[in-house]
């Protein structure tokens, strides 16, 4: 009984995010390898990758306003049909900034319908659920995420009916919300901490939350370029990606217990330090050794995937429970900067030094933010273990997580008021 009253007002959106998530983890490996196929540019591939984060930042900030005006269920209908148009739409105009902005309009499109899922699944928890429709979320999600990608190794990567596919899966998101017969959450104030009132609490928090949309967006962005220029094909892609997601998810909670023991800034500069380390290790490898690179990469997504999540746990820190959830949004927007300029970063680089530019770009970026966090314990002294709070593995475009957030005070909107400003 105690389950069902768990599971049954969560059911419809944690249904409707497994479908997202295979729509979104298809999206971009298709859109790239496709983009490839045709000729383009690396750093063309990027600037079509940077427009989807761009578009999902501008979402974060104004999504809302959507649910506002018509209600979570019907805004979620809309935007999904709008993101599944947009996916149609990719085979029949041919022009790579044409694509760019059909990614930009998906990118909204997805943080509108996520803002709607932090809505419900908030909405539909109380303290005592909350940790468990928290754990069930981030397990559904990320499984999606990981098998998404593998379409491509059953189906011809250039089929433009993969597009489809996508559409198909943004469309069947819409179905279980609905149908379904809970009602809709009620409609709460928002509030957010500035980036900058956040970087004076925590510089570091916002550099490695920046940094995070840096290195990730860059990774999956561009993967399909390197994969290509390395001399393999779409289906090494899939597997190099679920691999990739897979070390991320089974990390997380290693790196959070070590975190809550020893403290987030030593973890961040050794997982930072050995993704580096990593990232340069794989360009002494060509598509001959394209094991070694697959666990190469499964290291190194591991060291890196954390790295958001600590940076979320280094802010909350210092400041009170009850504002974790306003101190996400303005951490979600520092995420969302880094991440609408990594690929196209990461694609100029590319341009002049090869398909290995990537990891040199990656490791360039992991080694500046090694040395801010060294600086940054030079400069202040970190609070005792026992004094932090609790680590929790959150991935960024997954934007329910800090709303769920089990160490909040309540779950409910906060008020902008920090404890500490050190």
């Amino acid at each position: 009984m105690q389950l069902e009253r768990m599971v049954r007002p969560v059911l419809p959106v944690l249904t409707a995010v497994v479908f997202l998530e295979l729509a979104i983890g298809a999206l971009g490996p298709v859109a790239g390898v496709q983009l490839v196929e045709r000729g383009a540019s690396a750093s063309i591939v990027g600037l079509v990758s940077s427009a989807y984060y761009a578009g999902f930042l501008i979402g974060a900030l104004f999504g809302h306003r959507v649910i506002d005006r018509v209600g979570h269920i019907r805004a979620f209908s809309a935007l999904a049909v709008l993101a599944a148009d947009a996916a149609l739409l990719h085979p029949l105009i041919g022009m790579p900034y044409a694509w760019a902005a059909l990614r930009a309009v998906i990118g909204v499109a997805v943080a509108g319908l996520f803002v709607v899922v932090e809505s419900w699944l908030n909405d539909k928890s109380d303290r005592e659920t909350r940790g468990r429709v928290f754990a069930t979320y981030m397990v559904a999600s990320w499984a999606a995420a990981g098998i998404a990608p593998l379409l491509l190794s059953v189906a011809n990567p250039n089929n433009p009916l993969l597009f489809t596919a996508v559409a198909l899966a943004f469309a069947t998101a819409v179905l279980p919300m609905a149908l379904t017969t809970v009602g809709n959450p009620e409609i709460e104030s928002r509030s957010h901490f500035g980036i900058f009132r956040l970087f004076r609490i925590s510089p570091l928090g916002v550099v490695a939350c920046f940094g995070t949309g840096l290195v990730s967006s860059a990774l999956y962005g561009m993967a399909p370029v390197y994969i290509e220029g390395i001399g393999l094909g779409a289906r090494h892609l899939s597997v190099f990606l679920s691999v990739a997601i897979l070390g991320g998810l089974l990390v997380q909670f290693p790196i959070g217990w070590l975190s809550d023991r020893f403290g987030r800034r030593p973890l961040m500069l050794i997982s930072g330090g050995l993704a580096a380390c990593f990232a340069i290790a794989i360009t002494f490898f060509d598509g001959n050794s394209f094991p070694t690179i697959l666990a190469l990469a499964f290291c190194f997504s591991s060291a890196t995937a954390p790295f958001y999540a600590l940076g979320v746990a280094q802010i909350n820190d210092y400041i009170t429970p009850r504002d974790f959830v306003a101190a996400s949004g303005g951490l979600l927007f520092a995420w969302g900067l880094g991440a609408s300029a990594g690929p196209s970063a990461a694609g100029w680089l590319m341009q002049f030094f090869g398909p290995k530019g990537l990891f040199f770009y990656l490791s360039g970026v992991l080694a500046v933010i090694a040395l801010f966090i060294v600086y940054r314990m030079m400069k202040r002294r970190a609070k005792p273990a026992a004094l932090q709070g609790n680590f929790l593995p959150i991935e960024p475009q997954t934007c329910a997580a800090p709303g769920l957030d089990p160490r909040s005070a309540d779950g409910s909107q906060p008020s902008a008021q920090t404890a500490q400003a050190g």
